[in-house]
């Protein structure tokens, strides 16, 4: 009879789900909706209601416009802060995720059942993460839901449903189709985690090599602002007309509208998305 790494771990799973089960599963977490609560909204909608006024009135020197356009500017900061929040969690729950990939191989190369090696990966992942934590807070649920008869397989689609994760999408579809099946789960389960590690580590590489070009595109963003200041405020009335003719305005319209262009492209061009 072929060795099956889950066949000897059946009684043990069974008694795994035969244990009481008054432990309250913890809410499920989506990972599309933004964490950020009234205080974040409220900071972003300062930070961009500044960044917008000062833009405008630097271009346009006209105080109700550049109220109004900043007002205008932090509300759409808000959704933009927002999406960045989102996209920050995930970069966290991927890294998490890929810790508790490594601590479950572990616990099932020792032998361990699925069920019983995430137990103990979650013990492992104490050690690193609060309880609060969202890959915690995951492994509650999977735990609570299997200890009430729901497969492990199902527990992870969830999971993989929610988080919008391409990774945690394999994993869960590999996981379904070894689930109770192959012997080499643990060794599949390792190979997962290091496609995963192997992805993270070329990202980071990429950032870094990225940094200079970003930090030189931010001067760059701000230099127009600068000689815009610089010249309206020294120039002994070199720049009055952009502000007070129609063609200067024009001409200021045309400069904000590149500005803000050339400000979204290098945004998009840095942004690294494997």
């Amino acid at each position: 009879m072929q060795n099956n790494l889950f066949a000897p771990a059946i009684e043990e799973e069974v008694q795994l789900r035969e244990q009481p089960r008054s432990k309250h599963i913890p809410a499920k977490t989506d990972y599309s909706i933004t964490p950020n609560k009234l205080p974040q909204h409220i900071l972003a909608f300062a930070v961009g209601f500044v960044i917008g006024g000062v833009v405008l009135f630097v271009y346009y020197k006209l105080l109700p416009l550049s109220l109004i356009g900043g007002a205008i500017f932090g509300a759409v900061y808000i959704f933009v802060a927002a999406q960045n929040a989102i996209a920050k969690r995930k970069r966290k729950l991927r890294s998490q995720f890929n810790d508790l990939l490594e601590a479950l191989s572990v616990a099932m190369r020792a032998g361990n059942p699925p069920a019983k090696a995430l137990i103990g990966a979650r013990e492992d992942l104490l050690l690193l993460y609060n309880e609060g934590s969202d890959i915690i807070t995951e492994l509650d649920i999977i735990i609570t839901l299997f200890e009430n008869a729901v497969p492990l397989s199902e527990s992870f689609h969830d999971f993989a449903k929610r988080s919008g994760l391409e990774d945690i999408e394999s994993f869960a579809s590999i996981f379904k189709t070894i689930e109770g099946k192959s012997s080499r789960a643990d060794e599949i389960v390792r190979q997962t985690q290091s496609i995963i590690s192997d992805k993270m580590e070329i990202e980071m590489e990429i950032e870094t090599l990225m940094t200079a070009a970003k930090n030189e595109m931010n001067i760059m963003t701000v230099m127009p602002l600068v000689i815009l200041l610089v010249l309206g405020y020294v120039g002994s009335g070199f720049m009055n007309s952009i502000y007070t003719t129609f063609g200067g305005r024009m001409a200021a319209t045309a400069g904000l509208a590149i500005f803000t262009v050339s400000v979204v492209m290098g945004r998009r061009i840095s942004s690294v998305n494997l």
